[in-house]
């Protein structure tokens, strides 16, 4: 049936948190009311990206872009837009002083981004088998099941140059190759959807929005290495996910793509889904093949890698999520398209979380190469309320920070290793003047220490003696013998810890040290926070001269600690002013929030 408008909502897990599916139901039941239900079809999509400022609608034919949409919101855009033909001005995407309004395609947030992963998420219904289709979904596993050997599909891999987006950046043509040469007769592929790292949601929001996509990549890598049988692990606490994964799998068998003799090509391949209980360690391959046979989530030594010892002592080729859906775009349009996307070592894109202290958060795809700048200040709208930028942690906790002096270096997974960081699976927190790099990477250890399966001495301990060694710096008590050992402790973690969990989980300590060792030796020395994040280092006082003795801070301070001075040593003032009683100070800083004086620092 056609339709002469189609409205897109907005259906990620934000916007849904958010009163998305409130909203979605309203537009419905307005369109109903309104006698237009013929005219228009309410659409639920996957993520829009602009997180920031979802939960997202957007109406075409006009290309109309609202922001900031709630379920109130549904009366006018049916009846202002649908009805009478009119946009809905106050809910238009708009910035800067003369609120210039823009179509959706000349936001810029998504000016300098380029969707390959990310192509069909907030333009197709997610649900539906038949809106993947088309958009050429599947359309290169019919090449791949009827045309190509399995030497040409790895060719095409090979001449795509695409390597893993889980982090290690390995060629997945080599991958896939490796598995296919081993001996085996049975063979495993299993997506790596356990996203872990605090602040990334890109795993998640790709197979909420586009699971096909992720399916077919999965079919495509059983044809290449010659496995009948995939598994898709990921974390139980994506309930929305999941719910569409299982919902996609459904249709695929009904249509044949899953199961004995897909499209009667006399290729047999089917795909379980197993659910993870949230271990970070399970990111990493030998770990999550154990939690996957049912045993305890825990690395074992390599070799032998899974490509030839993997699942159940099967040959076994693991790839996350963002790599899956990469290879039905090289299926359709040939390795040599997406070869001339990127870096000459790095091609095609990659997909990150921006979080953290930037104007416009959210979920971007850019082109390998693009810099910093373009990510945080272009299309992240720069940092918020006017702060001095201070760094983006990429890698999550196995990254590192990268500083102002490296906003131009293009990202890819040479230059990020050569400065001091990595690519990781793509979270990228920013960070502002009011972030303190000691509070920071005492937050990243303390979830290492958390998430460590502790089955090797050089993690289980590592972590541990380097979170306390953060601790004793942030509550005033280090020494500068503290560098050194943070040093040498991170140093033996990287070269003799038995997985990458805990051969990166120093990384945050030491790119910090490397580039704001002042901000430590201040800590040890100076016992002093410039951020104001580490509590033990912080006071709050009252400038006598600036306080009218309203009591408003005292009012507000949980700890009774704020009295009133002597009024016989100001005999000038109405009132007398305020002390602040170091001794039972909780440093909680409401005075500081209560004070409409300015009379009450921080120090």
């Amino acid at each position: 049936m056609a339709y002469n408008h189609y409205i897109l909502v907005c259906s990620g897990t934000a916007c849904e948190s958010n009163k998305g599916i409130e909203l979605f139901s309203k537009l419905q039941e307005e369109a109903e009311k309104n006698g237009v239900k013929d005219q228009v079809q309410v659409v639920k999509t996957g993520c829009f990206g602009f997180c920031e400022r979802g939960p997202i609608v957007k109406v075409l034919p006009e290309d109309s872009f609202y922001v900031d949409v709630t379920p109130d919101d549904a009366k006018d855009i049916i009846h202002e837009q649908i009805v009478k033909g009119r946009e809905v001005k106050r809910l238009l995407y708009n910035e800067g002083e003369d609120k210039k309004t823009f179509v959706a395609e000349d936001i810029p947030f998504y000016q300098k981004q380029y969707r390959v992963v990310l192509r069909n998420c907030g333009v197709i219904d997610p649900e539906s088998i038949d809106e993947y289709i088309a958009r050429e979904g599947y359309s290169g596993l019919e090449k791949v099941l009827f045309e190509w050997t399995q030497e040409q599909l790895i060719e095409e891999m090979k001449v795509s140059g695409m390597r893993g987006r889980g982090g290690a950046g390995f060629p997945t043509w080599l991958k896939w190759d490796l598995a296919r040469k081993a001996v085996g007769d049975v063979k495993y592929i299993i997506c790596n959807a356990d996203e872990g790292d605090p602040g990334a949601y890109m795993d998640r929001s790709t197979i909420e929005g586009d699971p096909h996509s992720v399916i077919e990549g999965m079919i495509t890598c059983g044809k290449a290495i010659g496995s009948n049988m995939g598994f898709v692990y990921i974390r139980a606490e994506y309930p929305l996910a999941i719910e569409r994964l299982r919902l996609a799998l459904s249709q695929a068998r009904e249509y044949g793509l899953l199961g004995n003799n897909i499209l009667g090509s006399g290729f047999d391949f089917d795909i379980e889904i197993r659910l993870g209980a949230g271990a970070f360690v399970c990111g990493e391959e030998t770990a999550l093949i154990k939690s996957v046979e049912g045993n305890r989530g825990m690395p074992v030594p390599k070799p032998p890698f899974p490509a030839n010892k993997g699942l159940w002592e099967k040959p076994t080729v693991i790839n996350n999520v963002e790599t899956l859906a990469n290879i039905p775009v090289i299926t359709a349009k040939g390795g040599a398209w997406l070869a001339k996307i990127g870096t000459e070592k790095s091609k095609g894109t990659k997909v990150f979380a921006l979080t953290g202290k930037v104007k416009n958060s959210g979920l971007i795809e850019v082109p390998m190469g693009a810099t910093l700048r373009d990510i945080v200040f272009d299309i992240g709208g720069g940092i918020k309320d006017g702060k001095k930028f201070k760094g983006v942690q990429t890698g999550g906790p196995s990254g590192g920070i990268l500083t102002e002096h490296y906003l131009d270096v293009p990202i890819d997974f040479e230059s990020l290793t050569a400065n001091g960081s990595m690519m990781g699976s793509g979270g990228m927190i920013v960070m502002d003047e009011d972030d303190c790099v000691v509070d920071v990477s005492r937050f990243y250890m303390e979830f290492c220490v958390e998430e460590s399966c502790g089955k090797c001495s050089p993690c289980r301990i590592g972590t541990t003696q380097i979170l306390k060694i953060l601790e004793k710096i942030a509550d005033g008590k280090g020494e500068e013998s503290d560098i050194e050992k943070l040093d040498s402790i991170g140093h033996a973690m990287t070269r003799a810890s038995l997985c990458m969990l805990g051969c990166t989980a120093a990384n945050p300590v030491m790119s910090t040290l490397k580039c704001f060792r002042d901000e430590y030796m201040e800590h040890i020395h100076n016992k002093k926070c410039r951020a104001g994040k580490c509590k033990n280092l912080l006071s709050f006082s009252i400038i006598a001269e600036k306080c009218i003795g309203c009591s408003l801070c005292a009012k507000k301070c949980p700890a009774n600690c704020i009295i009133a001075e002597d009024a016989a040593k100001y005999p000038d003032k109405k009132k007398p002013p305020y002390i602040i009683n170091q001794a039972d100070c909780v440093k909680c800083g409401e005075c500081l929030t209560a004070c409409k004086f300015n009379a009450v620092i921080k120090g």
